[in-house]
């Protein structure tokens, strides 16, 4: 079994040394293969310098260098694809994950699991920018998918690679890799994990980040719930909708006839404005039925996973 360890690098010069020393301490007493690989993602301070030695050192290094800064996601994608690993673990350059929890979860992995996710349960984070705006994204999460993990943000997870290539890579996903994981019917776990004091460099994270896991937990719901059927999601709003203009249209008609009412007044527009939006979900829906149809036809994709045949 080999394994992969993969590490998105974004100005961290500070912390990468003593990173290295810490996973090669670890890794070396472990019975198991491994690879380091460091994405750098056009990191402007001397990260790539730093790398570039730390490679010269150990021959189990990788050094990926994107040409822009692409984010997060894209780098753990790009280590992704690079990994000859069975089983992927991720983890944050900045020293805040603790390498000496590695063990612990790659043991939980083997106990039948697809995924174990890190759960900082003492964080050692500010309060209004990180801990309550991640508190929140875990509720919503859990709300939305039932996935119950008290940490989606902790970087420090394992994924057996079979799970990984099935997922897309897109936007910032790389928080909710767990949830998509789910979808693909993975079984998934988490574990209490150490969290150090950021010594080194500073958060790329804030508050604007809740708003955009938000949207991402909606995309996730969609692609739950409504993936297999995308008419249902938006032709169900337009039943709704043209539903409810409905019974505006039909007030409009008694109040007409048994009390000497008027037709034209805001309801009428009311009822027209929910009839043509309903018409415009229910016709989005079919077009979305179309393109799927088309997708799966063309790539020969089914939309449905098989867990093993006998």
């Amino acid at each position: 079994m080999r394994l992969s360890i993969v590490i998105p690098v974004f100005n961290e010069q500070g912390s990468l040394n003593a990173l290295h020393k810490k996973l090669s301490s670890v890794l070396e007493k472990m019975d198991m293969s491994y690879e380091v690989i460091f994405i750098d993602d056009a990191s402007t301070d001397q990260s790539s310098a730093i790398l570039n030695e730390i490679k010269k050192q150990d021959g189990k290094v990788k050094i990926i260098t994107l040409i822009r800064n692409y984010g997060q996601t894209q780098a753990i994608s790009a280590g992704v694809d690079e990994a000859l690993g069975e089983i992927i673990v991720t983890m944050d350059a900045d020293l805040q994950n603790d390498p000496a929890d590695i063990p612990r979860i790659l043991a939980k992995l083997d106990e039948g699991y697809d995924v174990v996710s890190g759960w900082r349960k003492k964080r050692k984070d500010g309060l209004w920018l990180r801990k309550i705006p991640s508190n929140m994204a875990n509720l919503i999460s859990v709300w939305i998918t039932g996935v119950k993990i008290h940490d989606l943000g902790c970087a420090l997870k394992a994924y057996r690679y079979r799970v990984l290539k099935n997922i897309e890579f897109h936007g910032e996903i790389h928080r909710l890799l767990p949830l998509y994981a789910a979808i693909q019917g993975a079984k998934i776990t988490e574990i209490s994990v150490k969290h150090q004091k950021r010594k080194y460099g500073k958060s790329k994270y804030g508050i604007s980040r809740l708003f955009k896991v938000i949207l991402d937990l909606f995309a996730v719901m969609f692609m739950w719930k409504f993936l297999p059927k995308p008419i249902y999601a938006f032709g169900g709003i337009g039943l709704a909708s043209v539903s409810f203009s409905g019974a505006i249209g039909l007030f409009i008609i008694f109040r007409k006839i048994f009390l000497a009412g008027v037709w034209v007044s805001p309801l009428l527009f009311i009822f027209v404005i929910f009839f043509l939006i309903g018409i415009q979900f229910m016709l989005m829906g079919i077009i979305a039925e179309f393109i799927l149809r088309l997708y799966c036809g063309v790539k020969d994709i089914k939309r449905y996973k098989v867990k093993h045949k006998e």
